[in-house]
Parts: C-alpha cells; sequence; structure tokens
C-alpha cells in the first residue's frame, strides 16, 4: 500500500492500516512518497559505490596484510554471510515488517567496513568482509519488502528504474575515487570513510519506513514463528556455496572433496528455499526467479573477464579496459527506465524476451576483440546493448515477483529472487574460472592498485564467453514463462 502522512499513535503503524492511494495516483517523488523514495535510492547509492570502490582497494589490501593467499576468501566471505543474511531478512520482514533488518542491516554494513579498515592481519580483514555481508544481504531483502508494501503496484516499476540509476554515478566514479584515495591517503580510508554515509539514509528512510511499512503484513493475524528449517537451509546453502568457491580456487584433484561436500550441501538447500518448480521453469513466480539467476549470472560471470581479455590480448591498462565498460552504466539506467513506463507493462513480457537476446547476443561479440583487426571499442557498443537489455530484464523481474506475491509473503519471495541472483554469480563465476585456467588462463599479477591476468591464451576467454551467451540465450525461452498460469475455472 502507499504511504500516507503521519497518523495519530494510536493507529497501527502498518499497511493495513492505510486507506490507499487513489488508483493510478500519485508518484514516487509527491509529498507522500518522497523522504521515503529518496531514503531508499541514498541506501543504494551507498551500497553501489562501496561495490565499486572496495574492489580497486582490495588488492592493496592484501598485499599490506600479507594475505594475497587470502585474496578470494575477501570476497566470498561477504557473499557466503549475505546469501543467510537474505534469508534472515525474508523471515524476519515478513514476522514483523522490514524496520528492524533494514536497520540491523545498515548497522552490520557499516561495522564490516570499521573492521575491515582497521584490520592489522587478513583473517580480521576477512571476517570484517563477512560482517558486512550479512549486513549487505539484510538490507536488499528488506528493501524490496518496503517498496512491496509503501509503494502501490503502478509505482514499483519507478522505484526500480531508480534502483539501477542509483549504480550510475559510482560505477564511473567509484573505481576513480576508490584509486586515488587509495594511492594518497590509503586503502584504510575507502572502509573507513564509507559507514559516515550511513547517516543520512538511515536519517532519512527509517522513519518513513516506520510510518508507511513497519510491523506484519496482516495485524490482526498470529506472529508466525521462525522456520527453522529455512534457517539450516540458509546455513547450509552458505556453506555449500563457500566450498564450492574454495574449490573452483585450485584446479586439483584434492579440490573434488571440497567441491561435492559443497555441491552435497546446496542442492538440498536450493530445493528447499526457491519455489517448486523454479528449475523446470514452471510458469509464473518459479521461471521469474530462475530468470533472474540465469540473466545475472551469466552477464556478471562474463562482464569479470572483459577487462582481462582487453588487458592481456589487445594491451590497454588496466584503467582503460575498465572504463570501456563505463557506457554500460548508462544504458542500464536507460532499460530500466524504459521498462518503467506506464505504457509499456502489457508488453512486459516480450521486452524481457529481448532484453535475454540482447544479452546474449552481447556476450558472443565481446571476444571478437580477440582477432586484432576488430576495434577494441566493439566491446564497448556490445556491452552498453547487453546493459540496456539487463536493465529491462533485471528490473522486470523484480517488479513481476512483487506482483506475483502476496503481501505475507514478499519477504521470503524477495529473499529467494537475491538467492536466485546471487548463487548462480558464484557458480558460473565458478565454471568460468575453471574453464578459463584450464585452457591456458594465466595466473593473477600483482600490479599495486590493479591486478591483471599475464599469459592468457585467447582459446581461454572463448570457453568462458560461448558458454555464457548459451546460458543467456537459454535465458531467453524461460522469459517466455514468466506470466502466470490463468486460474481454472
Amino acid at each position: 500500500m502507499s504511504a500516507l502522512e503521519p497518523r495519530d499513535a494510536d493507529v497501527a503503524s502498518t499497511p493495513a492500516a492505510l486507506p490507499p492511494l487513489p488508483a493510478g495516483g500519485g508518484s514516487v517523488l509527491d509529498r507522500a512518497h518522497r523522504a521515503l523514495s529518496i531514503g531508499i535510492v541514498s541506501v543504494v547509492l551507498l551500497i553501489a559505490f562501496e561495490a565499486t570502490a572496495v574492489g580497486t582497494a582490495m588488492p592493496v589490501a592484501a598485499r599490506e596484510l600479507d594475505g594475497v593467499s587470502l585474496y578470494a576468501f575477501a570476497f566470498s566471505a561477504y557473499f557466503t554471510t549475505s546469501l543467510f543474511g537474505m534469508v534472515l531478512a525474508g523471515q524476519w520482514s515478513d514476522r514483523t515488517g522490514p524496520l528492524a533488518p533494514l536497520a540491523v542491516g545498515m548497522s552490520c554494513f557499516a561495522a564490516g567496513l570499521l573492521l575491515s579498515g582497521t584490520a592489522g592481519t587478513m583473517w580480521l580483514f576477512i571476517l570484517g568482509r563477512a560482517v558486512q555481508g550479512l549486513g549487505g544481504g539484510l538490507v536488499i531483502v528488506a528493501l524490496y519488502v518496503v517498496i512491496s508494501r509503501a509503494y502501490e503496484e503502478h509505482l514499483r516499476p519507478a522505484m526500480m528504474a531508480a534502483f539501477a540509476a542509483g549504480w550510475v554515478v559510482p560505477s564511473v566514479v567509484g573505481p576513480l575515487a576508490s584509486g586515488t584515495i587509495t594511492e594518497h591517503l590509503g586503502w584504510r580510508w575507502v572502509f573507513v570513510g564509507i559507514p559516515v554515509l550511513v547517516v543520512f539514509p538511515l536519517a532519512l528512510a527509517l522513519p518513513a519506513i516506520r510510518r508507511t511499512a513497519s510491523g506484519p503484513a496482516d495485524p490482526s493475524a498470529p506472529v508466525p514463528g521462525w522456520d527453522r528449517r529455512r534457517i539450516r537451509l540458509a546455513l547450509a546453502i552458505s556453506l555449500g556455496a563457500a566450498l564450492l568457491q574454495y574449490a573452483g580456487q585450485e584446479l586439483r584433484w584434492l579440490s573434488l572433496l571440497p567441491a561435492v561436500a559443497g555441491a552435497a550441501l546446496l542442492v538440498p538447500a536450493i530445493r528447499g528455499l526457491l519455489p517448486h518448480g523454479t528449475w523446470r521453469a514452471a510458469r509464473g513466480l518459479p521461471s521469474v526467479i530462475l530468470l533472474r539467476g540465469v540473466a545475472a549470472g551469466s552477464f556478471i560471470a562474463a562482464e569479470s573477464f572483459v577487462p582481462l581479455m582487453l588487458v592481456t590480448e589487445r594491451g590497454l591498462s588496466p584503467t582503460l579496459a575498465g572504463l570501456s565498460l563505463a557506457l554500460g552504466g548508462l544504458t542500464w539506467a536507460l532499460g530500466s527506465w524504459v521498462q518503467s513506463r506506464p505504457g509499456t507493462e502489457p508488453y512486459r513480457e516480450r521486452m524481457v524476451v529481448g532484453g535475454m537476446v540482447l544479452i546474449a547476443l552481447s556476450i558472443l561479440v565481446a571476444p571478437s576483440v580477440l582477432i586484432h583487426g576488430v576495434p577494441v571499442w566493439t566491446v564497448a557498443v556490445a556491452w552498453a546493448f547487453g546493459c540496456f537489455g539487463m536493465g529491462i530484464a533485471i528490473s522486470s523481474t523484480s517488479v513481476l515477483l512483487l506482483k506475483l506475491s502476496a503481501p505475507e509473503e514478499a519477504g521470503v519471495n524477495s529473499a529467494a529472487l537475491q538467492i536466485s541472483d546471487g548463487l548462480s554469480n558464484v557458480l558460473l563465476l565458478a565454471a568460468g574460472g575453471a574453464a578459463f585456467a584450464a585452457l591456458g588462463g594465466g595466473a593473477v599479477g600483482d600490479t599495486g592498485v590493479e591486478s591483471v591476468v599475464l599469459e592468457s591464451h585467447p582459446s581461454a576467454f572463448v570457453a568462458v564467453f560461448v558458454p555464457m551467451a548459451v546460458v543467456a540465450a537459454a535465458g531467453a525461452w524461460v522469459a517466455t514463462r514468466l506470466r502466470a498460469p490463468e486460474p481454472v475455472a
């Protein structure tokens, strides 16, 4: 339901207590929604800046803490704890509303950054990343629940477009600002400086959430207990993902042991945490959640190798190689804006199919620069089109998820969507990394602020991009099954 002006203290502070806005009325920046919308976008901006800035400072931090051998764990610690945080936030938000998980999540996010920024050893640094990941998982799911409760259905596409727009400036400015701070002030300032920025979005968003989206979805219903089975499955999926990431770092026979153990934990956990029918692309919500993973995993796995390909095969500097993807932030936001237009709603499923086709084609075209006669700007153009498709597909899956979810299930279903997104990233990245290494991919070399892959073989890149293009093309078929089945008369 939509946000309204503050009410008397004796009125229940829940969406159920609010009269609805007139159908089709209002906007995300009208008087009723302005503070909440700005607060939510500020949270997204903060998370986006952290994601783009911290990666630049990470190699320097690992070197100074004598922890280069543990470098990958600084990333995997964030991911594995965020998976657990997503499931926890889903249940927490459905039981008592999104206010508490959002506040706790932002606090953990800031505490983790401070812990990493003041760490004296690499393991303490990794612990900080784990605390930060828990907070990030809590926050992202809680935000989805806020949108499902505080905004009417016709306003949700605009908020998803705002989410995408919130990544544009950080994607361009973040790495450059982080590199400058790291070189002139030190890597620690990248971590300890960000928590100061947490105060503004919290001060703006929390009071508005308390007025519009706090409390259970149905205040008259009894508060459900914690689903301990889902908590155990969340722990299993986090540990399983960590074991698979560990196994994928080295191509040795002994790596099969953690890989098998990780798969044994993941398979039942995934089946228990994702809606029934997800893996067979059942129509409606299961296909929406499956498509989110297919789109995000294939594109992000391929994108991770684009700068390395340009550095090793075409001789670009790491900075220029990274900037070749900068245009994608703008076209991603443009694609998200397009899907938010009111006139496009009847054609949403067709738009998503087209978006997935663009993603598949962009991934397929990117390795053409391995042929030295092909200009390097081909990658930038192809990736701009791919990001446009991602803006349509990712925002549309978020909109469809909230449309197909009952208010009391928004938290659990939002957690499932984020799990599909995050888990597919790590699985497809692990698969792509293993194929890359097996076919001649080089080792990571330390160059100060950036890390590059040295002595790679062109076929190693082809082994990454072609399978990811196939996965994205399969997503175009999944996108034809997003519409929920008609009820039987």
